[in-house]
This record gives structure tokens, C-alpha cells and sequence, in this order.
């Protein structure tokens, strides 16, 4: 994520309590002579768009008052392409800031020109804030450092011993957690589907939505549930949004444990050796949670009240081909001797048959398994039902229809099984939102 050279879009200038501003105007005067010589070595007089990043006195955001920091005009002016000063109390507030409006305007690179002493906490910033879709160049420069302002590192005034012995990455990691606890929800309060098939006297269980939660990427806004390389929600903010899901559904998130998706039909039973890669997991262990993605993908709960076991599946088209679901119901039976007709499955949030399409000859095999399960067959991209096979798989493995919750259900007001791609805001979907998509989770633990 951070390179050596890149052709930087954007310029990160990190003045946050480095002392020039504090201190007096020689070693200010020195600080920004080398940032200067720094950006004139990669740009020249072509400077882009530059964003100042700066600490603020807590007593001035309180009395939202706008403290000028003491930059001459004259060296501001020199940035002819534009720039912002960013200020906060906490750096990762300033970085976060700074990462959704670049989010917005879709930049990627930047080089960012930090103190030397900040650059082990900066790698910290840039691991957990950001993803391999953004690329650093990093630039120090020498500044002097107080006893009185490198206090005020992370805005706090904290005991003298302890900054002292402080791991510098921890301290980012603990303002990083600070700062989006400190973050209000977006799109309204965080809801959880649940099924009133599974027992609540048994079971803690629940399907996400995309609301309550603080990523602030369009397309991963807000409750996304998982972070990836490709993607622009951090592993950070994503670790916040779990910690909100389990302070409203009930499980502690350190005991959460999802399956590695393959887009297969393995199952992992936990206890015995755990497989690189499996859609399916089960287990009769109390105080874990297990769960699956879904972002199209049909999130599936298991669970037998008599055994007191449960499951969950990732099944995208392939691994419903595969026979994932019915994977899943074996491992619980050959594992914890459940009786197949005491098992109910609940398929979640998913891609319906009115959005969801494969070439013809990939629909082929879901019209095998039932000419129902594929809508206009005879074009060159049929409509193809993934529930509805599912289904029918369920059933031919022994599971009685009643005991399996979908979108024919009787009553809809029960219906939990949705089209993801229709209800833009409840559900992510890969179908409407494309590469950058946000994921919805299904998750079940014995109580």
C-alpha cells in the first residue's frame, strides 16, 4: 500500500503537533523550507491539490472557533492548484475526513510529507484507515519536538510516564478506535432481521441490513460488514461496525467467527482442523458466533433445537449447484446426530429472479435441477431463481418444506428474504452496485 514513487494526485502535508507552529518562527521557518524543498523535488511548481493537516486546541472546537494557524499567506499562496487546511483534535479524524472527500472525488494516490518521528504511527493510519486501493509515497522531514507539544500528540494531555512507555502504533490504534466510536450512525438506526422459525430461547440469530453503521462510501454505506483489498472501507471502520452489530444484537464480536468463501460446497465443523477456504460452518459450541456474507449471495442459517447445533452458508450460484446448503445440513447430521426432519433453514437477504442472470449455459443447470428455477430460458440470459433451487435441493435432502423460510412464505410481513438489489436502502447487492459493493452478514450462536 505504500510505495516507493507513484504520480501522486493529491499532496498530505502532516503538521499535526510538530511544533512549528508552537514553537518559535525559526524552527517554523525551517519546517516549512524543507516541505517546500520536498514538494518542488517531485513537482516542481506544479503543486496538486494539498491538504494541511493540523491539531486543534480542544477549547476552540468546543467554541467551534476557527484558530488560524500561522502559515505565512504568502507560502499558502504558492499552492495554485488548491488547498485545504484539515484540522482536529485527533489525527485520525483528520485523515478520515480527508479519506471521504477523496473517496468522493475518486483519488487514490497521494503523497504524504510527515515529521520523522510520526512515520511508525502514519504506517498504522494508512493500514487501518485505508486499503490496497489507495498508494502512499511517503516523505519525512526533521522537526524539534518539546517536552510541551509532543504531549499533545493525540490531543490529550495523558500522564508523562505513561506517553512515555506507549507503543507508538498503539497509541494510533487507540486514537484510530476513539475517533470512530466517536462517529454518529448513517442511514438510521442499525437493524437486524430475525426469523420466528428459529427458537430465541435457544438461538441468537439475525440477518444485517446496511443501516446503522459508519462507512461512508455510496456504494459500502453504512453497515458493511467486510473489508477488502479492492475496496475502499478500511479494516478499522468495518471492526467499528461489528462492534455496534454485537452491542445491538447481543454476541461479542472477538467470538464471531465467518466462513472463508470459496464459492463451493466445503463445510468446516469447528473443533476439528480448520480448511483454508469454506461457505459452509457448523458447530454445537455455546458463546461463538458463526456466520456468512451475502451481497446477492444467499446468506443461510441452520439450526437443530433438539441437538441445540447450528449452521451457516454462503451460497452464491455456484456453490448452490455445488450443494452447499445440503453440505451443511450433513455435517450437522454425521456430526452432532441431528435428526434431518428437526432442522429448519432460513434463507436470507439475496438476488431475486427478478435481477439475477447467467449466460444460457451456465442457467442450464438450474433448469435442470427444475425448468421453475429459470425465467425466459430461450434468451441469451435468462433470469435464474438461486432460492428457489435451493429449495428443491433442501427438500430432496430430507428437510420438510415447512421447516424451510423463504420468500414464499405465507405471511409477508415475515418475509426476510428479499431481493438485495431491489431494496437499494436496506440491502447492499453486487448486481446493482458493481465492483465496490458492501456485504450483509447472517449470523447464529447458541445461548
Amino acid at each position: 500500500m505504500v510505495k516507493e514513487t507513484c504520480k501522486e494526485e493529491i499532496i498530505l502535508i502532516d503538521l499535526f503537533d510538530n511544533g512549528y507552529h508552537k514553537s518559535n518562527s525559526v524552527n517554523r521557518d525551517k519546517a516549512l523550507q524543507h516541505i517546500r524543498g520536498i514538494t518542488e523535488k517531485h513537482y516542481g511548481t506544479n503543486i496538486p491539490f494539498t491538504y494541511f493537516m493540523c491539531d486543534q486546541d480542544p477549547i476552540y472546537k468546543e467554541n467551534n472557533s476557527d484558530k488560524l494557524f500561522d502559515i505565512p499567506k504568502t507560502y499558502l499562496d504558492s499552492f495554485t492548484n488548491g488547498y485545504k487546511i484539515v484540522k482536529d483534535t485527533n489525527l485520525a479524524g483528520i485523515l478520515y475526513t480527508i479519506k471521504q472527500e477523496i473517496d468522493e472525488l475518486d483519488k487514490s494516490t497521494a503523497l504524504i510529507i510527515l515529521p520523522q518521528q510520526r512515520k511508525l504511527e502514519m504506517d498504522v493510519y494508512i493500514e487501518q484507515l485505508f486499503t490496497a486501493v489507495y498508494t502512499f509515497t511517503l516523505e519525512c522531514y526533521n522537526v524539534h519536538h518539546t517536552s510541551e507539544n509532543i504531549n499533545q500528540l493525540c490531543g490529550t494531555e495523558p500522564d508523562k510516564n505513561e506517553l512515555a512507555d506507549e507503543d507508538p502504533k498503539e497509541l494510533a490504534r487507540r486514537n484510530i478506535r476513539s475517533y470512530l466510536q466517536s462517529l454518529p450512525s448513517l442511514k438510521g438506526m442499525l437493524i437486524v432481521l430475525k426469523s420466528q422459525r428459529i427458537p430465541e430461547d435457544i438461538f441468537l440469530h439475525g440477518f444485517t441490513t446496511r443501516c446503522g453503521g459508519i462507512s461512508s462510501v455510496l456504494t459500502l454505506s453504512s453497515l458493511n460488514m467486510f473489508s477488502s483489498s479492492k475496496r475502499r472501507d478500511p479494516k478499522a471502520v468495518v471492526a467499528e461496525n461489528f462492534r455496534r452489530l454485537g452491542k445491538a444484537a447481543g454476541f461479542d464480536p472477538h467470538t464471531y467467527k465467518p466462513v472463508k468463501v470459496d464459492h463451493a460446497e466445503k463445510v468446516w465443523i469447528m473443533g476439528k482442523p480448520e480448511p483454508p477456504c469454506y461457505d459452509g460452518i457448523v458447530t454445537n459450541q455455546k458463546a461463538v458466533t458463526i456466520a456468512a456474507p451475502g451481497a446477492d449471495c444467499l446468506p443461510i442459517l441452520f439450526c437443530d433445537p433438539v441437538k441445540k447445533a447450528c449452521g451457516a452458508a454462503h451460497s452464491g450460484w455456484k456453490g448452490t449447484l455445488l450443494g452447499v446448503s445440503m453440505a451443511t445440513v450433513n455435517a450437522m447430521i454425521s456430526e452432532y446426530e441431528s435428526d434431518v426432519k428437526d432442522i429448519i433453514v432460513v434463507l436470507g437477504p439475496s438476488v431475486g429472479p427478478c435481477c439475477f442472470t447467467l449466460i444460457q449455459e451456465k442457467a442450464k443447470a438450474f433448469y435442470d435441477i427444475d425448468p421453475q428455477c429459470v425465467r425466459q430460458y430461450e434468451s441469451p440470459k435468462p433470469y435464474v431463481d438461486i432460492r428457489r433451487a435451493t429449495r428443491i435441493l433442501l427438500e430432496r435432502g430430507g428437510i420438510l418444506p415447512q421447516n424451510i423460510q423463504d420468500d414464499t412464505i405465507e405471511d409477508k410481513s415475515e418475509n426476510i428474504t428479499l431481493c438485495t438489489s431491489c431494496h437499494p436502502d436496506k440491502f447492499f447487492s453486487h448486481v446493482r452496485d458493481g465492483d465496490n459493493f458492501g456485504t450483509q452478514i447472517c449470523f447464529i450462536s447458541i445461548k
